[in-house]
């Protein structure tokens, strides 16, 4: 039995020798793939709309496998190159607000002309902060 699992486990390596595989669009795929299962099991009553959200399944998982199966590994890594460009920054900023929920020591203000953060001690009252990047003036409560 061992030996049936490792020749197909061999022949998965070979067959998907040049392929795409996975990467982090197709997992955001899958994730909006399962999101959409969740809406069509919640409006499973509604005809109209659960037709739609079974399609838009469809198209997605139709997707997902052609990405993963493709050969054109140059147009599917400037793909999820031009996905990772649109979601880092939103992934930054999540976890960056988390960092900054989490830090007591620190008190958080955001300039108003720049949008940068800057970082001050927490607990020393009423300061005025200078940006570092604009030089403008930031009044609050540490």
């Amino acid at each position: 039995m061992r030996n049936f699992f490792y020749r197909l486990s061999s022949a998965t390596a070979r067959f998907m020798y040049g392929r795409n595989g996975g990467d982090q669009l197709n997992v955001a795929l899958l994730v909006v793939y399962l999101a959409v299962c969740l809406l069509q099991a919640v409006f499973a009553g509604s005809q109209g709309v659960s037709a739609l959200l079974h399609l838009l399944t469809l198209v997605i998982a139709a997707v997902v496998l052609f990405r993963m199966f493709s050969r054109n590994l140059e147009k599917r890594r400037g793909e999820n190159a031009r996905f990772l460009d649109w979601w880092y920054p939103i992934q930054c900023r999540f976890s960056g607000a988390r960092q900054r929920r989490l830090d007591k020591e620190h008190k958080y203000f955001t300039c108003k002309t720049c949008k940068t953060i800057c970082r001050v001690p927490a607990g020393k009252g009423k300061i005025e902060i200078t940006c570092p990047k604009c030089g403008q003036k930031i009044i609050g409560r540490s």
